[in-house]
């Protein structure tokens, strides 16, 4: 993964479990690696990354200039919800509390390939971030696609 030549793809449906524990789906692990990042993430969901591309992450934020207020502000949200985890035998992993809020994590969660990252969202909040962009998916893709 840290290559760049392989993507994380697809949708996965899963359910945290009790003790808020979400399984990393079987043909993922590999590529994401153990240890990896779990932070908040964009849109009201949690961006996962491999150890590799969060310490390129890092190092570009840690390059913006600390003077500036929304580079400050953006870091200490991002560093302060990230955290490493370690996947059990498994594959699960215990999502913090903080983090689950922050999603809306109950029960069922899930889990997408984006690229380089994967994300975390709770399943009603997948299912209206899809409804609202399946509108707009045409004039996005002509918007970043001109040529």
């Amino acid at each position: 993964m840290a290559t760049g030549r392989s993507a994380f793809l697809g949708e996965y449906q899963h359910a945290l479990d009790d003790k808020g524990r979400l399984t990393v789906p079987s043909r993922l692990r590999g590529a994401l690696g153990d240890p990896f990042i779990v932070t908040r993430g964009l849109d009201d969901c949690l961006f996962v990354y491999p150890l590799a591309i969060w310490e390129g992450i890092a190092a570009q934020l840690e390059s913006l200039p600390f003077t500036a207020s929304a580079p400050r502000a953006f870091a200490r949200l991002f560093f302060s919800g990230a955290t490493e985890v370690s996947p059990d035998r498994q594959g699960r992993f215990l999502v913090p509390s903080a983090l689950r809020e922050h999603a809306g994590l109950d029960k069922e969660a899930v889990i997408i390939g984006v690229g380089s990252r994967l994300e975390i969202w709770s399943a009603e909040r997948w299912r209206a971030f899809q409804d609202r962009a399946r509108q707009e998916y045409q004039s996005l893709a002509e918007g970043l696609f001109r040529g």
